[in-house]
């Protein structure tokens, strides 16, 4: 067996990563990572330097794991900001740091794959590979951000997991927006339904749209309404280039939906979507102006109706946003898993992630209460359902 940690995507052949997921999870595909890399989001220069961690049996792929060595926090979505103030007080660097994680990307999804046949002896020679590789780099800890059910079961040492909340939209078979909206309570749907009609008099001509039907001009102007709304947002330039949205219709065909809001042919507006075959997720979203509930029709419900019309069985929409529970988006727990290299830290961080769980539970289940459903209608504890 030889394990190689590689500082591009493009180190492994296209065909042994794909055949080793054997997902279409769009996040870890080959072309995903690779465009990331090619259009100068995940560099060194950017804090989010590859390392990708592979083992080999022979000439055969049989485990990999999608790493990043981190020089800051940003574009996780799991916040870790105190703890690497409390390293810096004390006269320790936080930074490096390595990452599992998928970039800018909070989407619960696969993080390690194992071929047949390997399990908790393989995952040992990952850990004590990841373990010396952090040595050697200096690095504080590992983290996995956002893995799948299962994800981490076999894996050694017990990292500290820590728990999240985001809110997700379940498909319960419907047949239209209007079913969906049907198991609402009478307020809440009036609600609803007032900020869809004062999105639809806007003026905009509101579409979803594939991603293989925006032209250069379509995906230029997508990313000027990205930059123009992340930095009214935050105050600092996003991370995705021109060239990463350029790329993207042709490295995800078919998996790639954009809903555009247009003034005759200038777009004003538009939310971007991934897809795999069981799940739609909203990603980002820009718009040149503030328009009354133009956010909710294009990042929300228009969502709701691309699952809907194309069977999915849930819509993740991205992280944080209470204002999605009256909208009719579940509590939903996410996980990661933090390996502290310092013993101190690390027990200190196992104490915080602890009595944060307790808080995180029962602000899920409060949250919970306020879903927009009628009295009696059975709902998935989806909640503890999705990791």
């Amino acid at each position: 067996m030889r394990i190689q940690f590689i500082s591009s995507i493009h180190a492994v052949q296209a065909e042994a990563w794909q055949a080793l997921w054997c997902t279409d999870y769009p996040f870890i595909q080959h072309a995903f990572l690779a465009l990331l890399e090619d259009s100068g989001c995940t560099t060194a220069q950017t804090g989010w330097q590859p390392h990708h961690l592979l083992l080999w049996q022979g000439n055969d792929l049989v485990a990999a794991m999608p790493l990043f060595i981190k020089t800051h926090s940003y574009g996780e979505y799991v916040f870790d900001w105190g703890w690497a103030d409390a390293y810096h007080r004390n006269g320790l660097a936080y930074y490096p740091k390595l990452v599992c994680a998928l970039p800018f990307t909070p989407a619960t999804g696969p993080r390690l794959a194992l071929a047949d046949g390997h399990g908790v002896e393989t995952c040992e020679r990952l850990a004590q590979a990841i373990n010396a590789e952090m040595e050697r780099l200096g690095a504080s800890g590992w983290h996995c951000l956002f893995p799948a059910a299962g994800q981490l079961e076999a894996w050694p040492g017990s990292p500290t997991e820590r728990l999240g909340c985001q809110f997700h939209w379940f498909n319960q078979a419907y047949e239209s927006f209007d079913h969906f909206l049907a198991q609402f309570n009478s307020r809440k749907r009036k609600t609803l339904l007032r900020e869809r009609r004062k999105a639809a008099e806007s003026g905009l001509t509101i579409e979803a749209q594939a991603g293989t039907a925006l032209d250069a001009q379509d995906w230029q102007a997508f990313y000027q309404l990205y930059q123009h709304t992340y930095h009214k947002r935050s105050g600092r330039n996003g991370y995705l280039t021109p060239a990463f949205f350029a790329g993207l219709a042709a490295a995800l065909p078919g998996q790639v939906q954009v809903v555009c809001a247009r003034d005759g042919d200038q777009l004003q507006a538009a939310a971007l979507y991934f897809n795999d075959s069981r799940c739609l997720y909203g990603r980002y979203w820009g718009a040149l102006a503030d328009y009354d509930s133009l956010h909710f029709e294009c990042c929300y419900y228009q969502g709701v109706e691309l699952a809907i019309r194309n069977k999915l069985e849930r819509f993740d929409p991205g992280a944080q946003g209470e204002h999605k529970i009256p909208r009719g988006f579940t509590p939903v727990l996410t996980h990661s898993f933090h390996q502290i290299a310092h013993p101190e830290f690390a027990r200190a961080i196992d104490d915080f992630c602890r009595q944060e769980t307790a808080h995180i539970e029962a602000y899920c289940e409060q949250s919970r209460q306020l879903l927009p459903f009628k009295d009696g209608v059975e709902w998935v504890e989806a909640w503890r359902l999705i990791r």
